[in-house]
């Protein structure tokens, strides 16, 4: 593989995609070259909103201890709903019970 000159869309400047480059792409499984060079690939990379900081949360009441809560799924009614804390009680008490030990020697 040789050093191979592209030209970014964005600042319309000449870039190296070398074949350091090109054999990690290769590895990566990317079948596109790079279309930005280095600067313009970071720039549009910090400009672009993360997308976890955007995620919808919903206002909840715990069926255990009645406080306020929020999660990240729409409650449709049919389950309680936990806050943090009892989530982490209810679901270590699920996973000591008999009922579930039993349904792991009969699956497993």
């Amino acid at each position: 593989m040789q050093d191979k000159t592209l030209t970014c869309k964005d600042c319309r400047t000449e870039f190296a995609f070398t074949a350091r480059d090109q054999q990690f792409y290769a590895e990566k499984g990317f079948e596109n070259e790079p279309q930005r060079c280095r600067d313009c690939r970071a720039l549009r990379k910090t400009s672009r909103p993360r997308t976890g900081s955007t995620r919808d949360v919903f206002d909840a009441t715990c069926a255990r201890c009645n406080v306020a809560t929020t999660v990240p799924f729409k409650p449709r009614g049919d389950r309680p709903i936990y806050c943090r804390e009892c989530y982490a009680i209810v679901s270590e008490s699920a996973n000591a019970s008999p009922l579930n030990s039993a349904t792991l020697h009969a699956t497993g």
